[in-house]
């Protein structure tokens, strides 16, 4: 497994990938070696908190020995389920990974297993990243229901966390990024594709 890690890493560099994420959330192998609800072994891999990270302190040094631009790690903060993982887990594993060479953590939250009561709501997981950032000492990105501009500035500027990451409101809406730089009073460019797109001799529609 983790050979077929660091072929993935090697092939990353020869598409000209400029960033790569290891994904340790969301019930994916990972995690399941991750949280004690779903590592029952009891060999090296299972049993104790440096048992159970293991599995991805070996892959995350793969990766780094292939790979020397920015490393992420995506985790599930918390398992919301009682005798799972937990956030005091999550900063003792970020502060493992900083130590391993992982540039930031990527904190989402549950997946591991069913029936988990979470609280989803407008940035209910920026508290994890907020933690972790503090107590480990690592750069976080935030995630989750984070959908509005000055709610994504919010966290920046109060240093919940370093970046906030979006998924589903990037679907929602590709132009996001200029949309917000609008709303925030700020100045940003069309890609130069766009641009490019423009009728000859006439200018290129800047507003959002």
């Amino acid at each position: 497994m983790t050979d077929a890690f660091g072929a993935a890493a090697r092939r990353a560099i020869q598409a000209g990938f400029d960033l790569i994420e290891i994904h340790a959330a969301h019930g994916y192998l990972l995690q399941e070696f991750l949280s004690p609800l779903s590592n029952r072994r009891t060999d090296a891999y299972g049993g104790s908190f440096e048992n159970r990270v293991r599995l991805l302190t070996e892959v995350v040094d793969v990766v780094r020995s292939e790979w020397t631009g920015p490393l992420f790690v995506r985790i599930s903060a918390t398992d919301w389920m009682e005798g799972g993982w937990s956030v005091d887990d999550s900063v003792e594993l970020a502060k493992v990974l900083k130590a391993h060479g992982v540039d930031l953590i990527d904190v989402s939250s549950g997946g591991v297993v069913p029936g988990a009561k979470i609280p989803a709501g407008p940035g209910y997981q920026t508290p994890f990243a907020e933690r972790i950032r503090r107590e480990a000492g690592i750069p976080t990105g935030a995630v989750g229901f984070i959908v509005e501009p000055a709610q994504a500035d919010h966290i920046i500027r109060n240093g919940q966390a370093d970046l906030v990451l979006l998924a589903r409101e990037m679907l929602r809406d590709p132009y996001w990024s200029m949309h917000a730089a609008a709303r925030l009073g700020k100045t940003a460019s069309w890609p130069v594709q766009y641009l490019r797109a423009a009728p000859a001799g006439s200018a290129a529609r800047t507003t959002v």
